[in-house]
């Protein structure tokens, strides 16, 4: 049972050191909602999101205001809108009619996001998985709070690279349709392998079907608390290195559970998992790149780095699991470029490159995350990248994601701002060699031989 004393004993980490919980994310399924008839869809995608989640915005600041804990955002994630469509949606836009319902039940009920505009084709794509893939530049173009996924692998099934090919066209139409943002639109569009059902986080949270009709799931974050710790410890051996991070990582996540068990019991919404991932922010002292300089690196991205980042998210994984009976989701150290100073500062320093980034994420949580990249890098070259980190992640058992920004009219040294929590970024080299002939194979790569585990 958790006690007012560890929530007490958390002041300083929030007043002083950036901790929050990054979101409250209420997973809805929508599968009852299917119809035929696309209006009468729409009309029970809205009527239930705004019935389940009308009093989660009020519930979340009032646990805020009742606890000290800041609350960042509060979000909905919903079933892959791929399945809840099936039935009535004969072409990509009929998905755009959908995704615009979202949005208008996003603002009525006042969250921050709403994810789910997802498909999963790790196997193959149906004709209504293909219209929703299509549909994704003019849905997120057309809205403001809906994000969008497309699961394209897995260790069971491989990659789809059908999929692959298709999705590095989608993100420079998406670019192209949101230029006037510097292509903000590819902020909301995440390529998965091994995408978890569970995830709070967005642009890649879903509610996945094996999930109950509704849930409740937590996100904390606290990159400012893990550096401060090992600020204490610096110069010590790698025993008391990794015994200060698993312990910051379980008072962190003793906070998030706080809040989550809170969150469902007022909402008499059952708990799902909390998810213990460190999210920077672009504020100074949240950063994750920090934490690897406070272990010893120069920069991140210097030689070194990806074995302090195994490190780092290991330990955390470990200090994780004994708060909480349920962990999930993605779970580890995030390393976006854009919404952590300390990648920014990296990036301009020549010390860190998407190859390098590329290695990260062979042992981080999620992936290439919020990379800007040139507005002129072909589509071929997209999945490209896509599909290199899609294959580490099969590979690996992990999930892996990709989020490039291609934003038009930009090249390698410009600087591009996303604003909030999405932060701002050099725009990155990409390298020029194609991979076109690869990209233009059809068919899908078949999974590993260690997925035969039947």
């Amino acid at each position: 049972m958790i006690n007012f004393y560890e929530v007490n004993e958390t002041n300083q980490m929030i007043e002083n050191e950036n901790l929050d919980v990054r979101t409250i994310t209420l997973g809805i399924s929508l599968l009852d909602c299917s119809d035929r008839d696309l209006k009468m869809c729409c009309s029970k995608i809205y009527q239930k999101i705004t019935s389940v989640a009308r009093d989660l915005v009020q519930t979340g600041q009032s646990i805020e205001l009742e606890y000290g804990i800041p609350i960042v955002h509060k979000r909905i994630s919903v079933t892959p809108i791929a399945l809840v469509g099936a039935a009535c949606c004969q072409k990509p836009e009929d998905y755009v009619e959908i995704a615009k319902t979202l949005d208008d039940a996003a603002k009525a009920v006042g969250v921050n996001f709403i994810g789910g505009f997802s498909a999963i084709v790790s196997k193959g794509m149906t004709t209504q998985d293909r219209f929703l893939i299509e549909a994704i530049p003019e849905a997120l173009a057309g809205t403001e709070r809906v994000c969008s996924s497309v699961n394209v692998g897995s260790t069971k099934t491989g990659i789809d690279m059908d999929a692959v090919r298709l999705l590095g066209e989608v993100v420079l139409k998406t670019a192209e349709r949101t230029k006037e943002q510097d292509s903000l639109g590819c902020a909301k569009l995440v390529v998965f392998c091994n995408a978890p059902d569970d995830n709070p986080f967005m642009a890649g949270a879903f509610h996945g079907v094996s999930e109950q009709d509704a849930v409740i799931n937590v996100g904390v974050s606290g990159p400012g608390v893990v550096k401060h710790a090992l600020e204490q410890v610096r110069g010590a051996d790698f025993e008391t290195l990794c015994e200060t991070i698993k312990k910051t990582a379980f008072k962190i996540t003793r906070v998030g559970q706080l809040v989550a068990q809170e969150a469902s019991r007022r909402l008499q919404i059952p708990f799902g998992i909390i998810d213990l991932s460190l999210a920077p922010t672009p504020a100074v002292g949240d950063s994750v790149a920090d934490i690897l300089k406070e272990i010893g690196l120069e920069y991140a991205g210097a030689p070194g780095t990806t074995a302090a980042l195994a490190l780092l998210n290991d330990q955390v994984k470990k200090g994780g699991v004994m708060a909480s009976s349920y962990v999930g989701g993605l779970s580890g150290a995030f390393i976006p470029v854009s919404e952590d100073q300390g990648m920014i500062d990296a990036v301009m320093a020549n010390a860190l490159t998407l190859e390098k980034l590329e290695a990260m994420t062979c042992v981080c949580s999620v992936g290439l995350d919020m990379i800007a990249i040139p507005g002129d890098t072909s589509a071929s070259t997209i999945s490209g990248i896509i599909a290199d980190e899609m294959a580490i992640g099969m590979v690996n058992q992990k999930t892996t994601a990709v989020r490039v920004i291609p934003v038009i009219g930009k090249g390698v040294g410009d600087v591009v701002e996303f604003g909030g929590l999405l932060g701002y970024a050099p725009v990155m080299a990409v390298n020029p060699y194609s991979c076109a002939s690869f990209i233009e194979r059809n068919g899908r790569i078949p999974a590993p031989i260690h997925s035969f585990k039947n």
